[in-house]
């Protein structure tokens, strides 16, 4: 089976902390850590885990700078066969749709049985998937926790309301939005970087898909974010601040207080 998983790079919520930028319109994003997305580390891993029970090969792909890089090779460590970076300037600002829009030319170079991405990234929206299914004219399922192959049918699992489980029957192909939980993502070590350090991953940009540059990036968008902000607290809310183990602290005794324990 040919498994293509899309990745992104993204702001480590563990190791930041987030500013807005002057503008108000985006995070302040100079000097931030990044790494892999984690809804698309779940789906790197499930697709791993198919093609150790079936065989076949399976392939990261992202839209994004020279960096972004480093999120294709992490995950060619963990047991990616190949990976391909999309980059160019004119991607820049590209909403959903134009990232949906950016796979899709390159999907359709290759030959691919399954396509999964994360259920979201960091900004939340959780479009692309969806909107890539329906470009490509394949059959879609969403927050997918369980996946059993069974030759050309996949029979999906579903979270959905009130922690109640669909089952659904897929034909292939077709493209999976992948929950968090759906397994446990491998450890990845310093051996299996280094394994993947020199490997060459191809780069692509829009003159190579035969993307019209002013149909996708800011140029392209058809949303726009006009405005960031912090919510203001509600009446009776309270940020606790401190250590992690002061923060649980004060929260148990605040608990215990109200008659919460």
């Amino acid at each position: 089976m040919e498994i293509l998983v899309c990745v992104k790079r993204v702001p480590d919520t563990a190791e930041n902390e987030f500013e807005l930028n002057s503008d108000g319109n985006d995070l302040d994003r100079d000097d931030l850590v990044y790494s892999i997305n984690e809804w698309d580390n779940y789906a790197v891993e499930e697709a791993i885990q198919i093609v150790d029970k079936v065989g076949g090969n399976v392939t990261v792909i992202t839209v994004g700078d020279e960096e972004s890089e480093e999120v294709l090779r992490r995950e060619m460590a963990m047991g990616a066969n190949n990976g391909i970076l999309l980059s160019d300037d004119a991607f820049d600002g590209s909403d959903g749709k134009a990232i949906a829009a950016i796979l899709k030319a390159e999907i359709e170079n290759g030959k691919y049985d399954l396509i999964l991405t994360g259920a979201q990234a960091d900004e939340g929206a959780g479009q692309v998937g969806g909107m890539l299914a329906a470009m490509l004219d394949m059959p879609y399922a969403s927050l997918v926790n369980k996946i059993d192959v069974q030759g050309d049918t996949l029979i999906v699992g579903r979270e959905i309301e009130g922690g109640n489980q669909e089952m659904n029957e897929i034909q292939l192909p077709c493209v999976l939005s992948i929950q968090t939980g759906i397994n446990e993502p491998r450890y990845v070590g310093i051996r299996g970087i280094r394994k993947v350090a020199g490997v060459d991953i191809p780069v692509k940009g829009a003159s190579d898909l035969g993307i019209a540059a002013d149909s996708v990036g800011t140029a392209g968008a058809k949303t726009r974010r006009v405005d960031y902000f912090v919510p203001d607290l509600g009446d009776g809310a309270e940020m606790l601040e401190g250590s992690t183990d002061e923060i649980i602290e004060t929260l148990i005794e605040k608990l215990k207080a109200k008659g919460g324990l």
